[in-house]
């Protein structure tokens, strides 16, 4: 990424820009220190912060000199409107100190700096421009060319760049909805109700832009709830049948368990049980995602609450399985230690293959969840505390 802006390099004050990034303070550091494993990436990154942060600084510095014919010469104006792109705060945060006209920078088509950090979805300067005071009704108000009010560009797909971090579909959806809904919450209510060029509202140019996005998180929901699905089955099956055909065997004169006073018993008994509830409520779970309506808002909160609970009742099943599994064979092998630990130490490979899949998978739909309401919380956390 790169943000143009030119300035005059001839300068006699000596302060300048050569000057201030020549000898960084971080070049003072031990070259012994460098040496050390990983520490020469950090340092060049430091170096490179350091150097930043003084070119900003010069430059914020120079800015707040120029008049306002400069300042649309040097592309000043341009910068701003890069930096929204990009998600760069601290430039913003600078040439607004520097001079705040900056902050109506305009493109060809009239976006300024929200509507482009609401286009390539920065939270960052999002959250920065909605807390700027006095300022928050005016930028809310804003239409481009095309009658398309912010409303309307949170309701566009957002670009690649940002939907690839996100690693499923359905998390994709999810955070599109996030940002629509978080824009929709501070426009003026006229906004939402608002027509751009083409006649559309909105909500409706959301749910045209988004179309294949929710056929792929669908996809995605069953193609993950399926094959959950016949993990949990064959849980079920095992442990209905382990609590039937109990290690030792049953008393052939009362029906009771030959082992059934042995402490290891009782746990292979609970473990069982928890098993066969928790594969069962897990199943039961897969199923219910399979057999959602997919609508676009069920991509909000009701399919990942749908995923967590089938993830984490799947997660205990298995826990819960191979601890009945390690209690039989402690009562199977009793006396016999180092075969019963070379044996659950083979047993435990496969599991340790789907657990890792399971908790991965868990808290990236938990914190894709959960990390929503951050949009607009900050500015009235600060207020309470002030």
């Amino acid at each position: 990424m790169e943000i143009i802006l030119h300035v005059d390099p001839d300068d006699a004050n000596p302060n300048t820009l050569p000057n201030l990034i020549a000898s960084p303070p971080l070049d003072k550091i031990s070259s012994v220190l460098r040496k050390l494993p990983g520490s020469e990436e950090i340092y060049e990154m430091k170096k490179n912060h350091h150097v930043a942060s003084e070119i900003l600084k010069w430059l914020s510095k120079r800015i707040s000199e120029l008049e306002e014919s400069k300042l649309h010469k040097c592309l000043a104006y341009d910068s701003m409107l890069h930096a929204a792109k990009y998600g760069l705060v601290e430039f913003i945060d600078s040439m607004r100190h520097a001079n705040p006209d900056l902050l109506w920078a305009m493109d060809k088509n009239r976006r300024g700096i929200f509507l482009h950090a609401i286009a390539y979805r920065h939270d960052k300067v999002f959250r920065f421009i909605h807390e700027i005071e006095g300022r928050k009704e005016m930028i809310a108000s804003r239409e481009d060319v095309f009658d398309n009010n912010i409303l309307h560009l949170a309701a566009e797909l957002g670009p690649s760049s940002y939907l690839t971090r996100f690693p499923n579909s359905a998390l994709q959806m999810q955070k599109e909805l996030q940002w629509f809904k978080a824009v929709e919450r501070i426009v003026p209510a006229k906004c939402k109700e608002a027509k751009n060029a083409d006649g559309k509202k909105p909500r409706e140019l959301f749910t045209k832009t988004h179309e294949e996005l929710v056929k792929d998180g669908e996809k995605w929901a069953r193609d993950i709830a399926g094959s959950f699905t016949l993990v949990g089955t064959l849980i079920i099956t095992m442990m209905f049948a382990a609590a039937f055909t109990v290690p030792g065997g049953n008393d052939q004169n009362t029906g009771i368990p030959i082992f059934l006073n042995k402490r290891a018993f009782k746990v292979f008994i609970i473990a069982d049980a928890v098993s066969l509830i928790t594969s069962s409520s897990s199943v039961l779970s897969f199923i219910w995602i399979l057999t959602s309506r997919y609508a676009e808002y069920d991509f909000l909160w009701r399919l990942p609450v749908k995923l967590l609970l089938g993830l984490i009742t799947l997660f205990f099943s298995v826990l819960s399985m191979m601890i009945a599994f390690a209690a039989a064979l402690f009562i199977m092998l009793n006396g016999n230690r180092g075969l019963v630990i070379a044996t659950m130490s083979l047993a435990v490979v496969p599991v340790l293959v789907l657990i890792p899949t399971l908790l991965i998978l868990f808290f990236e739909i938990l914190v894709s969840t959960l990390r929503s309401p951050k949009l607009l919380t900050s500015k009235k956390k600060k207020k309470k505390k002030d």
